[in-house]
C-alpha cells in the first residue's frame, strides 16, 4: 500500500519513571528510571533521528495524581508520572547530538507569565536551530494548583479563556516586538541592534499584562510550532484557532475519525484551511520479528504493570476516584474538571461500557488509544488501516519498555513503512515547521492568529 502523503511519527516520552503504563520501569531491561540522567535523553534522541522520526514529544503534568483514594500514595509508589522533571531542560542536550529531529515540549501556561515564557521558548528555538514546538496545556490537577498557592485549578472552560489571553500576549512578543533586520551585529559601527526596530509590547488582558520589549531577538521560527491536545468542545475550538499539530486519543477507529473531523471543522470555523493542522493519534506498539514473539513480549510486559498506579493515572485524567469502584464496575460518565475527552472516550459507549479491569491491561481502554501487537507487517497493516479509516496524519507512539520499544519502532516498523512508500528515507532541510509542512515558511503564516501580529520592516 502506498500513501499519497507521508506518515508522521513521534516517540511519546515523559521525564518520569512511568508515562502511560505504570510500573514498566521495574522491567529488568527498562531504563525509564534513568529519566533524570542526560544520557537517557541523548541516546533516545540519536535513536529517534536514526529512524527519521519527526519528533520527540515530551509530555508533562504539573502536580501529582492524588484523586485515586484521595491520596498520592499509589502514584508515588508506582512511579506513575511522579516524580517528574522539567521537560524543557534536556532539549538543548538532545539538539546538540542531533541535526534534524524535532522536539515537542509540554508547558503549562497557567503557572507561567507570557513575558518570561516567551524568552524561554525563543531561547530553545535558537539553541535547536528552529526545531522546537510547544504543546500548549492549561493544567487539570488540583494538586498542582495547591502547590502554586491556589485552592483549586481553574474551571475547564475558564482555562481556555485564560489560554486565549496568554496566546495573544506571547504572539505579540514573538512576532511583533523585533522586526526582521533589527539585529545588525555591526562591529565597526558598534551597533548590535537597531533600537528603532525593537518595539514595546503593551498587552492588558483579563488574565495577563505585559509592558515591555521581548528579551530575545527573533529565533528561526519566531513562534515555536504549536501543538495542542484536547477534543472537548472548548478544546477543539481553541485548537482550531491556534494549533498546527493536534494530539488525539481514540479507543476505536470511529471515535478517532470523529475527533479528526472535529479538528478540521474547528479550523474551518476559525477561518483556516482544515488541513493546516496535522493530527497525531496516540498508539502503543508492541512489535517483534514475528507475531508470536510480539505476543510473548506483551505477556511478559503485563507482569510488570502496576494496577494501583494505572488506576491512579486514570483517576487523575478523568477526575473520578476509581478506588470507590469494583473491578467489574463500569466507568460512569461524570462531567468533571479534568480531561473531558478522556471521560467521554472511556465511559461514552453504553452498549460496551468500559469496566475498571479493562484499564489494567494492554487494551484500547487502558491506552485510551489503539494497542497494536504483532510482526512488522502486522503492525504496519494496522497502522495504515487506521490512517485510511480515520484520515489521521500520524501517530504519537507511547513508550512501553525503554529503550527496546523505541529500538523496535526504528529497526522494525520504520523499514516496513519505508518499503511501502509510507515514510521518508531522509529528512528535509529547514526548521521543524518546514519539515512538517514542506514548502512553507519557517514562520507562522499571515492567516494564523499569531502571524497577524508580525512587525512590518521599517
Amino acid at each position: 500500500m502506498t500513501l499519497q502523503r507521508e506518515l508522521r511519527l513521534n516517540t511519546f516520552q515523559m521525564a518520569a519513571p512511568s508515562h502511560n503504563w505504570a510500573g514498566l520501569w521495574r522491567h529488568p531491561r527498562d531504563n525509564q528510571s534513568a529519566y533524570n540522567r542526560l544520557k537517557y535523553w541523548t541516546d533516545l534522541a540519536q535513536t529517534a533521528e536514526r529512524g527519521f522520526l519527526d519528533g520527540i514529544f515530551i509530555a508533562d503534568v504539573f502536580g501529582i495524581y492524588d484523586v485515586y483514594g484521595g491520596s498520592p500514595e499509589a502514584a508515588l509508589s508506582a512511579g506513575a508520572q511522579a516524580p517528574s522533571a522539567d521537560p524543557v531542560l534536556a532539549v538543548s542536550a538532545m539538539a546538540h547530538v542531533t541535526r534534524h529531529v524535532g522536539f515537542g515540549v509540554t508547558a503549562n501556561l497557567t503557572y507561567e507569565h507570557p513575558f518570561q515564557f516567551a524568552r524561554r521558548f525563543s531561547t530553545l528555538d535558537h539553541l535547536t536551530q528552529g526545531r522546537v514546538g510547544w504543546n500548549i496545556v492549561t493544567g487539570y490537577l488540583d494538586s498542582g494548583a495547591r502547590g502554586m498557592g491556589l485552592a483549586t485549578s481553574r474551571a475547564h472552560d475558564e482555562r481556555y479563556e485564560a489560554a486565549e489571553d496568554f496566546m495573544a500576549a506571547v504572539y505579540k512578543l514573538w512576532e511583533g516586538s523585533w522586526e526582521d533586520g533589527a539585529v545588525v551585529r555591526d562591529r565597526e559601527a558598534g551597533i548590535f541592534s537597531r533600537p528603532d526596530r525593537v518595539h514595546r509590547i503593551r498587552h492588558d488582558g483579563p488574565y495577563y499584562s505585559v509592558d515591555g520589549r521581548h528579551l530575545s531577538e527573533p529565533s528561526p521560527q519566531r513562534t515555536p510550532v504549536l501543538y495542542q491536545a484536547g477534543t472537548s468542545a472548548r478544546g477543539s475550538s481553541f485548537a482550531g484557532r491556534h494549533a498546527e499539530c493536534v494530539f488525539l486519543n481514540g479507543p476505536n477507529k470511529s471515535a478517532a475519525a470523529k475527533a479528526v473531523r472535529g479538528v478540521r471543522e474547528a479550523a474551518q470555523a476559525a477561518g483556516r484551511d482544515p488541513h493546516d493542522i496535522l493530527t497525531f493519534l496516540g498508539a502503543t506498539l508492541i512489535v517483534a520479528p514475528t507475531g508470536a514473539e510480539a505476543r510473548d513480549l506483551r505477556d511478559e510486559y503485563r507482569g510488570y504493570l502496576d494496577a494501583a498506579g494505572q488506576l491512579a493515572l486514570v483517576s487523575g485524567w478523568t477526575g473520578i476516584d476509581l478506588a470507590a469502584l469494583g473491578l467489574d464496575d463500569p466507568l460512569p460518565f461524570v462531567k468533571t474538571n479534568a480531561i473531558q475527552s478522556t471521560v467521554k472516550h472511556l465511559a461514552g459507549d453504553a452498549a460496551q461500557p468500559t469496566r475498571v479491569r479493562d484499564l489494567l491491561d494492554f487494551t484500547p481502554a487502558g491506552a485510551r488509544a489503539p494497542v497494536i501487537v504483532g510482526s512488522p507487517v502486522e503492525v504496519v497493516d494496522e497502522l495504515l488501516a487506521w490512517v485510511a479509516e480515520t484520515e489521521v496524519d500520524g501517530f504519537n507512539l507511547v513508550r512501553t519498555v525503554m529503550p527496546e520499544s523505541l529500538d523496535a519502532i526504528v529497526d522494525l516498523v520504520v523499514p516496513e513503512l519505508q518499503n511501502r512508500g509510507a515514510f521518508k528515507t531522509a529528512y528535509g532541510e529547514g526548521t521543524l515547521r518546514e519539515k512538517l509542512f514542506p514548502g512553507r515558511s519557517p514562520r507562522l503564516s499571515r492567516t494564523h492568529p499569531g502571524g497577524r501580529h508580525r512587525a512590518s520592516a521599517t
